[in-house]
């Protein structure tokens, strides 16, 4: 696991690339390496995961024509190593890097659809003066891109190319649009203008200032009748046992992050089935909360006789600096308030492992969100008279706020709330926070469609997909890399520990995208065929026990142990220098959440983790700016 960066350039910015590598440390403290030539600058950082004493980046050919830099794992690299060696090509390492640069010296660009696994990579071939950068299928690894005039910087965040005075820190008036409404900015944009996110199953190639983008993987959903739930149960195992089994190679210690649920538990199981030492879980605890799921991790972790760790996360823990530190590591900031306790995770984790394997994927393959069911309810709710639902909104108002992390109170308002939305709004306005009404009245300056639009992005969306196939392909695309992932990516790399999801091997994500519908919910029953398979493996206990969400009580300790912070960051002057938002909204939030009026700490933990961003990193908003440009995302093969 690494992290890579770079730019092309007419002549050599003395220090650059070392002060943009420098930045990447966190990502890979093992070894740190530059490659310099009069075109481009190349930087790599590595975490020594698979052959501890090769593999030193950036990697050059035999003949120092081709340089790869490369962050990731590909767990097919020992049978593709075998197809090279058949085809002449010799190794020095066992390393996977070594894989990929004489993949890419066999087959081009070809070489990615050989790929399996989790990448972010850039290829430089010297006498061609080109450069190509690839990116996973689904998005596991990020990689961020910024163009100016004829050159190109790259990065695995966006960190690495704030070192160059180039970049200029303006917000994204279309990243913020989105980042307000769904706490995430989806590729490629980004809160950063000029700069962007490749998108996922896509290579990049640059030739002397030309670039061209081109999909090397598409998902397309073509559900199958003729599956069974027996006979997609059975495949599932097959797909899940060799994905677990390749993710479980590694030089050094290993882990499973185990909470008690299906997901986590089912790889655990995998995992348990094909190690050959006693593993470690981790998990995260909410003492004396209801949502606490210690028990159940727990239990797994006895009926798989793992060596069990535990953090219990309450506001006795620093928690002010943790949420500080975010603004440095996450980069890009994500209002997704399950960071923090990936957060402590991650450091409890890397103390005793280096790699751990995460149950992340399964909820938006397999159908595992209430949300879903959320999307089938309000087509019911719908055909009830508006007049009778905003009434029913109004009564819903009045409930006692709740302390607890999704209270009734929050479900009922937001279920209501969603019925006025077209569909599409609506299933993204159920994870979301600011509806757009609500924008229109905070932002300052917007006039940008609505985020419900995005599903009009997705290839074939016909009728024959279906109408729960459509969201989980909108949350496929989106929210799995853009906020799942990386979210995953960032807490975990700032402490140097690298994560890997054996849900998204791709041939696991092709499968759900042939599965009928009903296999995936039927009536309130989430996930249906992952829950037959693992029927006779598990304890009922976590086979029938609903999902609880990785994420902190926002609302509550917002008012409590956050208040301070909080306070202190959304101050009128840090909001109406900002030129963003209305002060007199945002301070009607604050003081209708403190005396709790409504549960809001979704909102205001989105609004104070942009601030301390912006403060981190000198983030300004342009007061002439209208509207963002895009730069990758219109210009195709």
């Amino acid at each position: 696991m690494c992290g890579i960066a770079g730019f092309t350039h007419a002549r050599v910015a003395e220090a650059r690339i070392q002060r943009a590598t420098l930045a990447l440390t966190h990502r890979g403290p093992d070894q740190q390496g530059v490659y310099e030539s009069d075109s481009i600058s190349l930087g790599a950082v590595r975490l020594r995961i698979i052959d501890l004493e090769g593999g030193d980046q950036p990697m050059e050919s035999d003949d120092s024509d081709v340089v790869v830099a490369f962050n990731g794992e590909i767990y097919n690299h020992h049978d593709l190593r075998k197809q090279l060696q058949e085809r002449g090509h010799s190794f020095h390492t066992q390393c996977d890097t070594e894989t990929v640069l004489h993949a890419f010296l066999e087959w081009d660009t070809d070489c990615f659809e050989r790929l399996r696994g989790m990448f972010a990579v850039a290829i430089w071939t010297e006498s061609e003066s080109r450069l190509i950068l690839a990116r996973d299928r689904v998005g596991i690894k990020p990689l961020y891109i910024y163009r100016r005039g004829q050159d190109i910087y790259f990065g695995s965040e966006l960190k690495a190319l704030f070192v160059h005075p180039e970049v200029e820190r303006k917000i994204d008036p279309l990243g913020l649009h989105y980042f307000t409404s769904l706490n995430y900015v989806p590729a490629p944009y980004t809160l950063v203008e000029g700069v962007e996110k490749l998108l996922p199953g896509h290579f990049l190639e640059w030739r002397s200032g030309r670039v061209k983008t081109s999909p090397f993987w598409k998902l397309t959903f073509q559900p199958q009748q003729h599956y069974t739930l027996d006979s997609a149960a059975e495949e599932l195992d097959g797909l899940l046992a060799d994905s677990v089994r390749e993710h479980l190679v590694s030089d050094v210690p290993l882990g499973v992050w185990a909470s008690g649920g299906l997901d986590s538990s089912t790889i655990l199981h995998y995992a348990a089935e094909h190690s050959e030492s006693r593993l470690k879980t981790f998990s995260v605890s909410f003492h004396g909360r209801s949502f606490d799921e210690a028990a159940y991790a727990r239990r797994v972790a006895r009926n798989y006789g793992t060596e069990h760790y535990e953090f219990d996360l309450n506001p006795a823990v620093d928690l002010q600096s943790a949420i500080e530190s975010l603004a440095y590591y996450s980069d890009e900031p994500g209002a997704d308030a399950g960071a923090l306790p990936v957060w402590f995770l991650s450091k409890m984790t890397r103390k005793h492992a280096t790699v751990a394997l995460s149950g992340e994927g399964a909820d938006e393959l397999f159908g595992g969100y209430q949300t879903y069911l959320g999307d089938r309810y309000a087509r019911t709710l719908r055909r009830v008279p508006a007049l009778a639902r905003r009434a029913a909104l109004g009564l819903a108002r009045r409930l006692p706020v709740s302390d607890e992390k999704i209270g009734f109170d929050y479900k009922v308002q937001r279920m209501l709330q969603g019925s006025f939305l077209e569909p599409g709004e609506a299933h993204l306005f159920w994870n979301g926070t600011f509806s757009e009404a609500e924008k229109k009245k905070l932002h300052l300056r917007n006039g940008h469609p609505p985020v419900g639009k995005l599903i009009e992005r997705l290839p074939g969306r016909g009728a024959s997909v279906g109408y729960l196939n459509r969201y989980l392909w909108l949350d496929q695309y989106y929210y799995l890399p853009d906020d799942i992932l990386y979210k995953c990516d960032r807490m975990s790399m700032a402490h140097s520990l690298e994560v890997r999801p054996p849900f998204l091997d791709h041939r696991i994500v092709e499968f759900a995208a042939r599965l009928p519908e009903r296999l995936k919910i039927h009536r309130s029953s989430l996930k249906v065929v992952l829950r037959h398979l693992m029927r006779n493996k598990l304890p009922q206990s976590v086979l029938q026990r609903g999902k609880q969400g990785f994420d902190i009580p926002a609302h509550d300790w917002l008012r409590g142990v956050l208040r301070p912070l909080l306070l202190d960051t959304l101050t009128r002057e840090a909001v109406e220098s900002s030129n963003l938002f209305d002060w007199n909204v945002v301070a009607g939030l604050i003081r209708n959440h403190m005396n709790r009026r409504a549960n809001l700490g979704y909102h205001l933990w989105g609004l104070l983790t942009l601030f301390l961003w912006m403060k981190r990193w000198g983030i300004q908003a342009d007061p002439n700016e209208e509207e963002s440009s895009t730069l990758l995302s219109t210009v195709s093969a």
